[in-house]
């Protein structure tokens, strides 16, 4: 077989994982403002990539396609993940009220309390497994995936998961470049007021099954 067909799925697989992961969502607001604040990026962002090669992987195997024939777990997972989701968009909401700035230039960004590893790591892990739209895209990443054919769908998915690796690590390091945007508090005020909403908008669209 041709090595341009290996590439081809490479690439096709980067550009539909992209095309996924790439939007304004509770995983990507959080690794956002994770990475102004500068706690925890590495730890997050290896969290976020590793899960998505999971997944990735679990719908390449044909993991999607069985979690297709059972909507009662999806139907959990819905009203799991949007309690979740508004708890956290109320918390944002309140530190939107509270707004503060960096402490210092070489310190922590003070947007909020100082969470540890472990409470970031949950939360990261939770806004990633408990969001029902995850295995929907697991399904589509399959059939794709199953259509490149035995030799491709590893090429494929591999490109996923490198688009993943890459979309995740721009995002975690390069938002220390809004640092001095974020050193005033009303930036904090717009910012963690857009997580509340986006937060807020997605748990009620879970429960109501949009």
């Amino acid at each position: 077989m041709n090595h341009t067909n290996f590439f081809h799925s490479a690439g096709l697989g980067m550009a539909t994982g992209l095309a996924l992961i790439v939007a304004i969502g509770a995983q990507n607001a959080f690794v956002l403002r994770q990475g102004i604040r500068g706690e925890h990026i590495v730890p997050v962002v290896v969290v976020c990539a590793l899960s998505d090669a999971v997944l990735i992987a679990a719908g390449v195997l044909g993991t999607g396609a069985l979690i297709t024939t059972a909507p009662a777990a999806v139907v959990v997972l819905r009203y799991v993940g949007a309690a979740f989701l508004m708890t956290y968009g109320v918390m944002a909401a309140r530190r939107a009220l509270r707004p503060q700035s960096l402490t210092t230039s070489q310190g922590p960004v003070n947007g909020g309390t100082k969470r540890g590893p472990a409470a970031a790591l949950t939360t990261v892990l939770a806004l990633t497994w408990l969001n029902p739209h995850v295995y929907l895209d697991i399904a589509l990443l399959g059939s794709i995936a199953s259509a490149q054919g035995v030799q491709l769908q590893w090429w494929f998915g591999g490109g996923a998961m490198l688009g993943s690796i890459i979309w995740f690590s721009s995002l975690g390091f390069g938002a220390r470049f809004l640092r001095g945007f974020f050193a005033r508090p009303v930036s904090w005020r717009f910012l963690d007021g857009g997580i509340a909403v986006t937060m807020v908008a997605l748990g009620t669209g879970l429960v109501l099954g949009a």
